[in-house]
């Protein structure tokens, strides 16, 4: 075979290898995110809750913390959109921005209501697991004079960051609750979005 002609069926063979390497690495999931990170995020928020509720801050100042902690260490974007259901697709970037707001501040004071409840208990990491694309991670509740309960984290980098995107709390799925709370506001609202937003923010 002529040099060239071996140059060349070289040159193919190799971008032909290249190019099949790159659709593997396509095709292949990569979990860039482990188990451990998982848990060492949620190890942060838990540590984090356990410090504001045994702070002895007013429920103002709580709140003000747990909307901190959710900013930081939540997919607020994804859950919010989630919570909202078909009706995300049809508003526009400015209302989603506002609702996205709105439901920030709604969500840490929902559950930062239920987290006031562990004042004088503790969270503990216990367990975390890959589950399908995401991590479980599993901590206990220890309140006074209660048996021990539940909290499931899970956590996902598909945002670009590690961050969770649902919380269980004793068998209760925070999307599917909120997305049915969502509905139910926007029902009481007559489907109207912007009013939807107005009222969260006094709730």
């Amino acid at each position: 075979m002529p040099s060239d002609s071996l140059s060349l069926s070289r040159r193919a063979f190799g971008a032909g290898l290249a190019a099949g390497t790159g659709f593997l690495a396509f095709a292949l999931p990569v979990r860039a995110l482990s188990v451990d990170q998982a848990r060492g995020l949620i190890d942060q928020v838990v540590s984090e809750v356990n410090s504001v509720i045994n702070s002895g801050k007013s429920e103002a100042a709580m709140f003000a913390d747990f909307e901190r902690i959710f900013a930081t260490y939540a997919d607020v974007a994804t859950i919010a959109r989630s919570a909202l259901g078909p009706v995300a697709k049809q508003a526009s970037g400015a209302q989603m921005t506002a609702f996205t707001k709105a439901f920030q501040g709604y969500i840490s004071r929902k559950y930062g209501r239920r987290f006031r409840e562990f004042i004088g208990g503790s969270i503990e990491v216990t367990d975390s697991k890959p589950v399908k694309s995401f991590f479980e991670v599993v901590s206990v509740a220890s309140l006074q004079g209660e048996a021990p309960f539940d909290l499931r984290w899970h956590v996902s980098d598909k945002s670009g960051k590690n961050l969770f995107f649902n919380i269980i709390i004793e068998g209760v799925n925070m999307l599917a609750s909120e997305r049915t709370e969502i509905g139910a506001l926007m029902d009481k609202n007559g489907g109207d979005l912007n009013a939807t937003i107005e009222m969260m923010k006094s709730i």
